[in-house]
């Protein structure tokens, strides 16, 4: 069929005899068919192509590049026949289904989908290339789903799962909950958990759209498309989520959070599962809270030498106010824990009040907030006065009420730390007081105020030495005078590191430390810009400083440098 195509294409002054010469050369190497290698030389278009094939097979063409499926037809061939024969179900009318197949005539194939899809087959010719993009677009989720039933190599008993907060059972949908307990589903949620934890991911996205379903991981702070589960599955898989999660299974209206707890490899991890209602089904957001990949030593969370004294001396003080403070995932509840971590002894008192609780450390009382029933951060931290503590963690400081508790208690006779949102040390303590708190009291209580980011770190495995233009460090307020003679770094991408030239993260901390002269710029209200040239005149190092020495370090690149920190 290929030489009467081209035979007719040369005929119709489509291509001429060398072109066709050049194509049938290039098939005769590579193989394919002729249509789909005319096409990609550029020597004729679909429509031209499609035109000529519909008239020599005398059945209709179809630009399978122009149409979207949708899910009731495409179930009407299974998976695994469509994949086997290159076949694409367009449409359904009545007991008719029209296919674009690459063999229209073969008659074996036609017999084939009349028997597993139960309909008359009407065949349709569709270009090569084009056919079997759109069928591995199609049915890509559903191949990795069989990959997962035949090859299953995690093995997670239902022992190995244990849900935190029980709850009442519910009243459940039958169906639902018959195919979300099958053993595709498990398995493909299973699948999905485990190979986050894997790839060191820290959040999983699973997400519904008008005609597929998503799934993002959340790695070194950037998001990874990793897979296209079958969208019929979509409620099957957020089920089953749900009944891990111990939640309301009938509750498809409203925002729900749970946990899972489970065993990997024989260590346990948690997984903090929230899940919202959007325009086309429920989006599930996981956090992953696997204990054993978080570090909780000072150092390997990035503070250098002189950092870590300054914390030392910091959380061995009596009495006080700590806070850590960065946007949301910047890692500031994980130095809050490796503080605590420092000073864990059993002749201290420590007592937490979180939202929620990250991870459970052995010798800490850790409570967990829940607004819903008044339990909040202020009213934990007045009971917790009366639990004779030495030290108190409060996770966030949000209001006047809470950072007056805290005063309060340090006031008393108690160490407190505690985070807060903003976007520098020195706006922490404007902030304090912007919200109603008097500056003497501030003055009096805060000892250390830590603001942090995560920066990107180059993959050591593709790392490549690279030259900086020095008009880009002017731009970014960086002297290119202050970095002679240092070598600078980025990563080309490879397989270890997802082709992004990036494997892990570290922070870089400004740490401002409420000496004497930063106690009377407090005292004269003077502003964040003011308080942050004091602190740099007495010894604190910017973030945008901080993230230069991991620049001189070879840690990071310029990129990131400029991308994870501002100057004012």
């Amino acid at each position: 069929m290929a030489k009467r195509l081209g035979e007719l294409l040369v005929e119709n002054g489509v291509i001429t005899p060398s072109q066709l010469e050049e194509a049938l050369e290039i098939q005769k190497e590579k193989g394919g068919m002729l249509a789909s290698i005319l096409l990609e030389l550029g020597y004729a278009d679909r429509e031209t192509l499609g035109k000529y094939l519909s008239e020599l097979m005398h059945i209709e063409f179809v630009d399978v590049t122009k149409i979207e499926i949708d899910d009731a037809t495409l179930n009407a061939i299974p998976a695994e026949v469509a994949m086997k024969y290159s076949v694409l179900p367009i449409k359904r009318r009545g007991n008719i289904l029209k296919v674009a197949m690459l063999t229209p005539l073969d008659v074996n194939v036609l017999d084939n989908l009349k028997f597993s899809s139960g309909f008359e087959i009407d065949s349709m010719v569709a270009i090569e290339s084009d056919l079997l993009e759109k069928v591995k677009h199609y049915y890509k989720s559903a191949s990795q789903l069989a990959e997962i039933l035949e090859n299953d190599e995690i093995d997670i008993s239902e022992e190995d799962v244990e849900v935190i907060d029980s709850r009442e059972e519910e009243e459940e949908d039958s169906e639902l909950a018959i195919i979300s307990e099958s053993a595709p589903v498990v398995k493909l949620v299973n699948k999905v958990l485990m190979t986050a934890i894997e790839n060191r991911a820290a959040d999983i996205h699973i997400e519904p759209y008008e005609k597929d379903t998503r799934v993002r991981y959340r790695i070194d702070g950037i998001l990874h498309e990793v897979d296209k589960p079958p969208k019929r599955l979509h409620k099957a898989v957020v089920q089953r989520i749900k009944i891990l999660s111990n939640m309301n299974i009938t509750e498809k209206r409203r925002p729900q959070d749970g946990r899972i707890r489970l065993k990997y490899k024989g260590r346990p991890i948690d997984f903090r599962v929230s899940v919202v209602p959007t325009m086309f089904g429920e989006k599930v957001a996981i956090r992953i809270l696997d204990r054993e990949a978080i570090s909780f030593d000072l150092g390997a969370l990035g503070f250098n030498d002189e950092m870590k004294k300054v914390i030392r001396r910091n959380i061995h003080k009596p009495h006080g106010i700590i806070l850590v403070t960065g946007p949301t995932g910047s890692g500031k509840t994980t130095t809050l824990y490796a503080m605590l971590d420092e000073i864990n002894d059993v002749g201290i008192n420590i007592t937490t009040a979180e939202d929620p609780i990250e991870y459970t450390i052995e010798g800490i009382n850790q409570l967990q907030v829940r607004e819903s029933i008044g339990l909040t951060f202020a009213s934990a931290l007045r009971a917790y006065l009366r639990q004779d503590p030495n030290v108190i963690m409060v996770g966030e400081i949000r209001d006047k009420e809470t950072a007056e508790i805290a005063i309060r208690a340090s006031l008393t006779g108690h160490l407190v730390l505690s985070t807060m949102h903003t976007n520098g040390a020195a706006a922490t303590v404007t902030r304090i007081v912007n919200m109603g708190i008097e500056p003497f009291l501030v003055a009096s209580t805060l000892n250390l105020v830590i603001s942090q980011r995560l920066i990107r770190k180059i993959c050591k495995n593709c790392k490549y030495e690279v030259e900086i233009d020095p008009n880009v460090l002017k731009a970014a307020s960086i002297d290119p005078d202050s970095l002679k003679g240092i070598k600078f770094y980025k990563g080309r991408g490879c397989k270890v590191c997802m082709n992004t030239g990036y494997k892990g993260m570290v922070g870089i901390f400004e740490i401002l430390q409420v000496t004497s002269k930063i106690r009377e710029a407090i005292l004269e209200r003077k502003s964040t810009d003011e308080l942050q040239e004091i602190a740099i005149k007495e010894g604190m190092l910017s973030l945008r400083q901080a993230a230069v020495e991991k620049l001189k370090e070879g840690v990071t690149d310029i990129e990131n440098v400029i991308k994870e920190t501002s100057i004012r």
